[in-house]
């Protein structure tokens, strides 16, 4: 299935946040915020702050909850951010990116952004009946979430490195 760009891109986002909570914490300073918020595209304020960094990494329990439950769950916890922080759905368009959904109030936090903007591509998931596409990592040492967006719905591994790391254990098993 095919998600619109901002949906996946939300996906990604929101996934890569989650699983920077996993050993080791990748996102501790400033500068790895700085990093994520061009990486991802993400436009608004971006106070660069101390303050904004915790408040972002705070919300990685929230979304993991949000990327790894069953689907009538994950609604009831879309539909609280959503309420939470009194999303309106628009259309805009920006840079290079033509019309998208953004639902947080002029003037956001990164945080509350970041929230909305990942609860607005759950409820795509939800809606096409697809939150499997989200999944814990296949490596029993990982608990990264998994997004595939495949056609082939193969993907197991929430990084290359736990990816290579049971295929070599796997190899070294045969080998045996």
């Amino acid at each position: 299935m095919n998600f619109a760009h901002d949906t996946e891109a939300s996906l990604i986002a929101a996934v890569e946040l989650v699983n920077s909570a996993e050993e080791p914490d990748t996102l501790t300073e400033i500068a790895d915020l700085d990093q994520f918020f061009v990486k991802h595209g993400y436009t608004g304020a971006h106070a660069r702050t101390a303050a904004e960094l915790t408040a972002v990494r705070d919300l990685r329990p929230a979304l993991r909850r949000m990327l790894s439950s069953d689907r009538d769950t994950a609604v009831r916890l879309v539909n609280r951010t959503l309420a939470e922080h009194r999303a309106v759905p628009q259309l805009v368009r920006h840079g290079e990116i033509d019309y998208h959904i953004h639902a947080e109030p002029a003037g956001a936090s990164l945080p509350v952004r970041i929230a909305v903007e990942t609860a607005m591509a759950v409820v795509d998931l939800i809606r096409a009946d697809e939150m499997s596409r989200l999944s814990t990592c296949a490596d029993a040492t990982c608990a990264g979430i998994v997004l595939d967006l495949s056609r082939n719905r193969s993907r197991r591994y929430c990084s290359t490195a736990c990816g290579n790391r049971n295929a070599v254990a796997a190899y070294r098993a045969r080998k045996k």
